[in-house]
């Protein structure tokens, strides 16, 4: 669990952990400099399986990730940030799934619930791939950070476990590298809640998003793996679309109109086609 300034939801995400079916676990809790009452309330906690840390120094949310999982023990590691909440039986039904030793990660279904709408619904209506799956996720992202669970044996076959450059992408970028040689086990029903509250990172920093998928496309293109799936287009048309609706967002609809003209017809370039005619502060408020 990594943390700036994360109290208001603090308690609610660590109870989520101690109210688990599956009770083997060790909750890592990285503060990663927070100057808000999150320490207090990590430490009104007397479980001897909550393990709080200080950073040394602020870093971008992935290399804080990196950072947690060095002072981890456990085979398997899961990641919760302090707005989001797990279901009880959410550790319990996936570490069942890495039976098969090649199963690399498991992922599953979850609720988003909404702040500014007042309302929660399901992540996937479709039921979630297994299997080896690059090619479905290069068409269809359905991994939510909030449910994925990694064998520690896989991320030891990575260089790094999550690329420290990136603040925002760094599960996508994981999770595509681990799709390249293993296997992901699916839960269909939901696991976890993911908080949409206005002020998550990829909200607050669409813009860098957008360069970080920018960044993160060039690196990738040329991967053989990558280059070979039937649906690597759809990664091109994604981003285009993702780095289009900040323009529309900054008011720079020129650009956006530029983005446009490469997208092949589809429900992406028909999302752009309504974001463009609808005014800046109605397609905002569609976003969030």
């Amino acid at each position: 669990m990594n943390c700036y300034n994360g109290a208001k939801y603090l308690r609610a995400a660590i109870e989520s952990v101690l109210t688990q079916s599956y009770a083997d676990w060790e909750l890592v809790f990285w503060d990663n400099q927070s100057t808000d009452e999150s320490a207090d309330i990590v430490s009104s906690y007397a479980d001897p399986r909550i393990k709080y840390f200080y950073a040394p120094v602020h870093t971008l949310l992935y290399e804080a990730r990196n950072c947690a999982i060095q002072k981890s023990n456990g085979e398997l590691l899961a990641f919760l940030d302090v707005d989001d909440t797990w279901l009880p039986a959410k550790l319990e039904l996936q570490a069942a799934l890495f039976a098969d030793t090649k199963v690399g990660f498991v992922c599953g279904n979850y609720w988003v619930d909404s702040e500014s709408k007042g309302r929660r619904w399901l992540a996937h209506k479709r039921p979630l791939p297994s299997g080896y799956v690059l090619d479905e996720l290069l068409k269809f992202y359905f991994v939510g950070l909030v449910t994925l669970m990694v064998r520690r044996a896989a991320l030891d076959t990575l260089d790094e476990p999550f690329d420290p450059k990136y603040h925002i992408i760094g599960d996508l970028d994981l999770v595509i590298r681990l799709s390249m040689s293993w296997k992901v086990g699916s839960i269909q029903t939901p696991i976890a809640t993911y908080r949409l509250h206005g002020n998550n990172e990829s909200t607050k920093h669409r813009g860098r998003h957008a360069d970080e998928l920018e960044v993160w496309s060039g690196e990738m293109k040329d991967i053989g793996a990558i280059k070979a799936s039937r649906n690597a287009h759809f990664l091109r048309s994604h981003f285009a679309y993702i780095k289009a609706i900040n323009f529309v967002l900054l008011g720079d609809k020129r650009k956006a109109y530029g983005l446009l003209r490469q997208l092949p017809w589809g429900q992406l370039k028909l999302r752009l086609w309504a974001s463009l005619l609808l005014p800046r502060f109605v397609v905002r408020g569609l976003k969030n």
